[in-house]
């Protein structure tokens, strides 16, 4: 018995001497970013895509029929009104031009002809020199060469216009399209030479739906009977590479009916175009607030995770405590998400090392940077 008790503490210092003064240590907390559940009165954006137009899209279309000889602007360039763009052949219009002056001189004499015999006859047709109808005649005929004259004007007020046709010019101020027609060609009044569109304004078409029609409707017939309604939201158009139009739009017109297939109504709005940079056929998508959601409580985005339709955040409690959360979510607003329910104001929600986290760890918070907007 007595080697068995002298074994003992050998034993155990045996065990002692085998444990590891170099163990690893409990894992430390980890890191994460947080943002606090703000509360606040918040605008609801509504988006629809939108297609850009010309303010007026003039068809270039000559008024005479000719030869063209002369292109006289540069292709997608600005053209001012009244800018010739094409030039028609004008030797023809100007030999019409001489024609009908020389008929008109020719009106003018005969005028002047039948003006002497109508002096010369009638004192001596009150004298009885000559018959009464000799002076009627003549007076008949005098008649006749005033309704000459002014027929003869006319031809050369005609052919002077013509004349003036073969200078095709621009009908407003705006950017012209490529030419349709080459120098050389023969063209007549039901060519069209080429297109210019007024893009400053530029003019938004986009179709909301019969509800949001009905939303707005107040609003948009107090504007269509030209009231100026002080609660009218600006537009924003976001352009194809996300970017935001700096210059804000304003409601111009509402269609006159609702397109009975698709359940829509068409909407315009106007947009300064002072660099031309917006064109004709651009699509982009506007904006505008049209509610205002009273004390809505907002996350960032990148805080809520989705998982099969469903929604939850990580929420942070005062213990540094993680607690997973199902949350119902509603509208975007920039950066931020509006949740209907399944956090309350001032809660902290990890935006950054989520994939770090699970229900009931410990983590070390760090306050993260207010999100910019529209990031």
């Amino acid at each position: 018995m007595w080697p068995i008790v002298a074994l003992l503490p050998a034993a155990s210092l045996l065990f002692t001497g085998c444990r590891n003064p170099n163990a690893a240590a409990p894992p430390s907390p980890a890191e994460v970013e947080v943002a606090t559940v703000v509360q606040k009165d918040v605008p609801i954006y509504g988006v629809w895509v939108a297609t850009l137009d010309g303010y007026v899209n003039a068809q270039i279309q000559p008024q005479v029929t000719g030869y063209i000889i002369r292109q006289a602007y540069k292709e997608g360039s600005f053209v001012r009104k009244g800018q010739m763009l094409f030039q028609i052949d004008p030797r023809p219009f100007q030999a019409l031009l001489d024609q009908a002056k020389a008929q008109l001189a020719q009106a003018q004499a005969n005028l002047g002809k039948t003006q002497l015999d109508v002096d010369r006859d009638t004192p001596l047709a009150k004298e009885r020199a000559i018959a009464q109808s000799q002076l009627d005649n003549d007076v008949q005929a005098n008649l006749a060469a005033k309704a000459a004259v002014k027929a003869a004007e006319a031809q050369v007020e005609q052919a002077d216009l013509n004349l003036g046709f073969t200078n095709v010019t621009s009908l407003v101020d705006g950017i012209a399209g490529i030419a349709q027609v080459q120098i050389g060609n023969l063209v007549s009044p039901t060519a069209v030479l080429t297109s210019v569109s007024q893009v400053n304004p530029i003019k938004a078409y986009f179709p909301i739906s019969e509800q949001e029609y009905m939303h707005f409707a107040e609003r948009i017939n107090s504007h269509n009977q030209q009231e100026v309604p002080s609660d009218a939201p600006p537009f924003d158009l976001i352009l194809a590479d996300g970017s935001v139009y700096p210059h804000k739009g304003t409601l111009l017109l509402t269609d006159r009916q609702i397109d009975v297939t698709t359940g829509s109504i068409r909407v315009v709005c106007a947009f300064p175009n002072p660099k031309n940079i917006l064109r004709p056929g651009q699509f982009g998508r506007v904006r505008a607030a049209g509610d205002v959601r009273s004390g809505a409580l907002l996350v960032p985005q990148r805080a809520v995770t989705e998982l099969q339709g469903s929604y939850q955040v990580a929420v942070v409690g005062n213990d540094n405590k993680v607690n997973i959360r199902p949350i119902k979510v509603g509208e975007r607003v920039d950066a931020m998400w509006i949740v209907e329910s399944g956090v309350k104001p001032g809660e902290s929600v990890i935006v950054e090392g989520l994939q770090k986290v699970r229900d009931g760890a410990t983590v070390k918070v760090k306050l993260a940077s207010a999100p910019t907007k529209g990031s």
